[in-house]
């Protein structure tokens, strides 16, 4: 797995170089797709090959799930469900100006929460509370639904649209829609999206904020094992 991680990170370096060259927009594309493959499960994007996440979800159990090893820590719960959450927020309001995949099929409901905002100004109480109400099943096939919405949008885009701007009309959307919240800790997301264009977007955060991510809840994984937890 170190060696896929260190190819993965060269492949984000040439990724970034080639997407806003036109004459090599399918191999953009491609590229696009491969890298969001390994960061999503291998049944969200069918490929024959063992992905970071497939790494995670090995011999993961609810406990490890939903523990936060020590004070300030994350949980894996709720790390799955940020990186998702953006990932919706991101691809369908502000790229492709589509309804967010959590408003269909009842996944709220499904998952047994309520909360639909991307946590980042959860406190380490809502955090808890989150993970500890998730249902674990549910999350991962939402994160499949996302991951195979986002590339069915990758795949119609043209070479004009990965320089296309995010619409002042789609920010207000995610803060109308509570996608995130106008909070200390959360409203700043808006205004960092604002900056990007769709080429951007697909950098960060389709590909590298899910690998910061999963990086992250391995490394809970691995302590969440080491204090005793199975």
């Amino acid at each position: 797995m170190d060696s896929q991680k260190d190819l993965w990170e060269l492949q984000q370096k040439l990724l970034r170089s080639m997407l806003l060259k036109p004459d090599n927009f399918d191999d953009a594309i491609n590229l696009c797709l491969d890298q969001h493959a390994m960061v999503h499960s291998s049944e969200m994007s069918q490929i024959n090959a063992v992905t970071f996440e497939d790494e995670l979800w090995e011999d993961l159990d609810e406990t490890v799930f939903r523990t936060m090893p020590t004070v300030k820590d994350e949980t894996i719960a709720w790390s799955l469900w940020h990186l998702t959450r953006i990932e919706d927020i991101t691809m369908n309001i502000l790229v492709a100006d589509e309804k967010q995949v959590i408003n269909r099929e009842n996944w709220l409901e499904k998952m047994n929460i309520k909360v639909c905002d991307t946590g980042n100004s959860m406190t380490d109480e809502e955090i808890i509370d989150l993970s500890l109400k998730i249902n674990m099943q549910e999350l991962r096939k939402y994160r499949i639904a996302v991951g195979r919405k986002s590339r069915e949008i990758i795949r119609s885009f043209q070479p004009a649209d990965l320089k296309r701007k995010m619409e002042p009309a789609r920010l207000r959307r995610v803060l109308d829609e509570r996608a995130v919240l106008n909070v200390d800790g959360a409203h700043w997301l808006v205004d960092f999206w604002g900056r990007k264009n769709v080429a951007g977007i697909l950098l960060m955060p389709l590909t590298r904020h899910q690998k910061v991510h999963i990086n992250e809840s391995m490394r809970l994984k691995r302590k969440c094992h080491s204090i005793g937890y199975n």
